[in-house]
């Protein structure tokens, strides 16, 4: 059996053979199934059930520093499936229609949720990036995804026309928020011949069939667009229900776009704060809190930059508390536990922060509650990697070998002995089976097993303890492979956050970074250093020596004796916790110096 691969329409019309049989089912033509699948059932049940009921309210923040009010737009559940209904009327006698795929650049609003159900109700495939991608890895995007159709603010729009996104495919055009002079037709135009009330015949899908794709951010390499199948969407829906226990009812304030969408879903209210959903650093707090309180909100899904914000910002202001909240889940990338920490004396003792891991390929994975977290502490700062919990029901996590090779075949005795440090990999239903267009992407990263299931690497490293608790050492790709410190020839390999977390430690350090020189021909391990604020590089000399006899007491460290002080990392847009360690062992292997 061979490793499954994501073909073009083409390809499954002319039956190439580059086609696993394996995902024959998944390609970007409609498939008729009587018995078929679609998320937006979720949201008619609702509807149904508790039509009044809050399903979206959007936050508008108004006026100066000093004089903030806030206003905001609301649905009820009956509404928002009566609008996006009506929708997708609109949607289909434009000329948009099943099977086709239209790109979706609309910040977080009332059009963002009935503009993204119109289009699963009609079988349309919404494709959705990060706009923090940067202008080449978005037209890279749209160039592989090929859309039908653009939907965008007017931001989007004069983008689209600079940088001539998806000229070669797009033919249809909406602009919300705006006229139409971007050309095709605006949203109120497009709605004022749409029917009013009328019930939509939701398409019915193949469970497997593509409905939608979510293209990574690129942080941590090429963008690349995951094909979602309803199936991936309702083991999503399934984990949030069980593992989480989100019940009917709550409500969510959301500051990730794609998981507000899961809200109504899960009958849950979703309440979208005036902010930057790509730059959640950037977000004010107090529209957070506002929000919060407002509407007593019982779930926040929250980024790590975000809750080092908000965590700052309400223990400086001593009346903020948050005691609605029933939950806090955090993903995206690791939490440090001193963010958890401060963000948590907001919050009532018996609520936990849940750190969940995954990635757009297969998320969530695991998760681990802050208070088991927080007595990890001593083994994570002494190199012992990152906790992050215990799978998910239905999630298979397996340690391999670390091998840059594709693997086509799973087989049982790929798997690493507890505490071995390997590749993660993972299986269960909402693991994504391909890549959209990225044939190799995919063969790299999938491995095809028995009974249909999908094996993806994620391209992270850790190990698998006693109790079977994950452990995170970082990427694959940011490892250091160097001659051991014994000089006899022996490779050593160092693993980023083990090493890293160890010189965390030093009082003076903010953050450090391993990366990889040339030193006469060999590879050589460097750290590179952010110092804490006040402090300056006239302290290098006495702090070098100090970290270089840390280094000499850890395993994981030994041999390390090179550093480095940045004035300030490379980090991703979304997070800013992903550390762009390309960038640093580029300006490493220019400025240092022996």
């Amino acid at each position: 059996m061979t490793p499954p691969v994501c073909s073009s329409p083409a390809d499954s019309l002319s039956g190439s053979s580059s086609v696993s049989p394996l995902l024959a089912n998944v390609v970007d033509k409609p498939q008729l199934n009587a018995d078929g699948a679609n998320l937006c059932r979720h949201l008619h049940s609702a509807a149904q059930q508790t039509p009044t009921q809050l399903a979206v309210a959007v936050q508008q923040a108004h006026g100066g520093l000093l004089t903030k009010k806030f206003s905001y737009q609301e649905l009820s559940f009956d509404e928002l499936d009566k609008l996006s209904s009506r929708m997708a009327f609109a949607l289909e006698q434009y000329g948009i229609t099943r099977g086709m795929k239209a790109v979706l650049m609309v910040t977080p609003s009332i059009e963002f949720f009935t503009l993204t159900f119109a289009l699963f109700k009609a079988g349309i495939i919404p494709i959705l990036v990060d706009p923090g991608m940067g202008v080449k890895n978005l037209k890279q995007c749209f160039a592989e995804s090929q859309p039908d159709a653009f939907i965008g603010i007017p931001k989007a729009h004069l983008a689209r026309r600079l940088f001539g996104w998806g000229k070669h495919s797009i033919k249809k055009l909406i602009t919300v928020g705006g006229k139409g002079w971007w050309g095709g037709v605006s949203l109120p135009q497009l709605l004022s011949q749409a029917p009013v009330d009328k019930p939509y015949p939701m398409a019915q899908l193949s469970h497997d069939e593509m409905c939608a794709i979510l293209f990574t951010s690129g942080s941590t390499g090429t963008p690349k667009g995951v094909v979602y199948s309803h199936r991936m969407f309702e083991a999503q829906i399934s984990a949030l229900k069980h593992d989480y226990q989100i019940s009917h009812g709550e409500r969510d304030l959301a500051t990730f776009p794609l998981f507000s969408l899961f809200g109504p879903a899960l009958g849950m209210a979703s309440i979208v704060p005036d902010m930057d959903a790509s730059k959640p650093i950037t977000a004010n707090p107090s529209h957070i809190f506002a929000a919060l309180e407002r509407y007593q909100c019982t779930n926040m899904f929250v980024n790590p930059a975000l809750i080092e914000r908000l965590g700052e910002a309400g223990t400086d202001n001593h009346a903020v508390t948050l005691p609605s909240l029933r939950r806090v889940i955090s993903a995206g990338a690791p939490a440090t536990i001193a963010s958890i920490k401060r963000f948590s004396q907001l919050l009532n003792d018996d609520v936990e922060v849940l750190n969940s891991y995954g990635a757009t390929e297969s998320l969530p994975i695991s998760k681990m509650g802050s208070q088991a977290l927080f007595a990890t502490t001593d083994i994570t700062d002494n190199g012992g990697g990152i906790c992050v919990g215990d799978a998910i029901e239905g999630v298979d996590i397996a340690i391999i070998g670390i091998d840059n090779a594709p693997i086509a075949q799973w087989d049982d005795n790929l798997r690493l002995p507890a505490g071995e440090i390997g590749e993660i990999v993972v299986s269960g239903p909402m693991v994504s089976r391909c890549y959209y267009q990225r044939d190799s992407a995919t063969l790299l990263a999938k491995i095809a097993g028995n009974d249909d299931v999908i094996y993806h690497r994620m391209g992270d490293l850790g190990y698998l303890d006693a109790d079977g608790k994950l452990w995170m050492c970082g990427r694959k790709a940011h490892r250091v492979e160097a001659l051991a410190p014994d000089n006899e020839g022996s490779i050593k390999r160092y693993f980023s956050i083990p090493c890293e977390r160890i010189f965390n430690t030093h009082p003076s350090v903010k953050r450090s970074a391993l990366v990889g020189i040339d030193i006469d021909g060999n590879t050589t391990p460097l750290i590179c250093l952010e110092l804490k604020q006040g402090l300056s590089c006239s302290c290098s000399a006495q702090l070098y020596h100090e970290l270089r006899e840390l280094a000499q007491t850890h395993e994981q460290t030994k041999g390390i004796t090179r550093f480095a002080i940045h004035g300030g990392f490379p980090v991703d847009i979304r997070h800013n916790a992903k550390i762009f360690r390309e960038k640093l062992a580029l300006w490493a292997q220019a400025t240092y110096k022996e």
